[in-house]
Formats: structure tokens, sequence, C-alpha cells
């Protein structure tokens, strides 16, 4: 049963940049194969945002989201990361980190077994 800890969320002006950080803890010899970020605002669906291969560092990102969000990660660390710059009040979300043993096209969340309990991002105008 792998762990996961989203931290780093907070409440930002529009124009802003958060770094978000999705930590994975109690499983026994290796990584998950992939690790995704998610975000599910107010009155929308729980969306897919981006993924990573943990074990090549090959990553995706959904046709929804644009060139402000930047998923990496840190091994050493088994720690995966979610940038987004110059932020818009449509950012506004909680956003959460899952794994699967691959990352699926179009990254339906309902591909992906265990989940973090978010960390909240608020954008004001």
């Amino acid at each position: 049963q792998v762990q996961l800890v989203e931290s780093g969320g907070a409440s930002v002006p529009a124009g802003g940049s958060v770094r978000l950080s999705c930590a994975a803890s109690d499983y026994t010899y290796s990584s998950p194969y992939c690790v995704a970020w998610f975000r599910h605002a107010p009155g929308k669906e729980r969306e897919g945002v981006a993924a990573i291969y943990t074990i090549t560092g090959s990553t995706f990102y959904e046709d929804s989201v644009d060139g402000r969000f930047t998923i990496s990660q840190d091994n050493a660390k088994n720690t995966v990361y979610l940038q987004i710059h110059s932020l818009e009040p449509d950012d506004t979300a909680m956003y959460y980190c899952a794994t699967s043993d691959w990352c699926p096209p179009g990254l339906p969340p309902g591909a992906f077994l265990y989940w973090g309990q978010g960390t909240q991002v608020a954008v004001s105008s």
C-alpha cells in the first residue's frame, strides 16, 4: 500500500507561481511506474493534468493544460513535483497525485489506484 502526501498548495494572486510536491512511501521493492497529477475544481469533475514515468523520466501533459505546467521528479527523495507558473483564477482547485502501473492516454482518474489527500491552490484575480 503506497502512501502519497501532497504539499505546497497556497493562496496566491494571479500571475504567481507554486510548486506542489507528492511524496511517496510504504512500498517495499520499487517505485510506482506512473505518478500523475490531477485537479478538482468546485463544480467540475476531477481531471488529469500531467504524468511522469518514474523509471525513465518521460513526461506527459493533458491537452487541457498549457506550457505553464511542468512535472518533474527527484527519485532520491521519492518525490514528484508539479510547478505552475503565471497562475490564473481557473487554476483554483484541489490538486491530487496518484499512482498507476502505466500512464494511460487522457489520464482517466479511474485508472489510478492510490491517491493522496490533496493540496489546495487558490488563485485570486
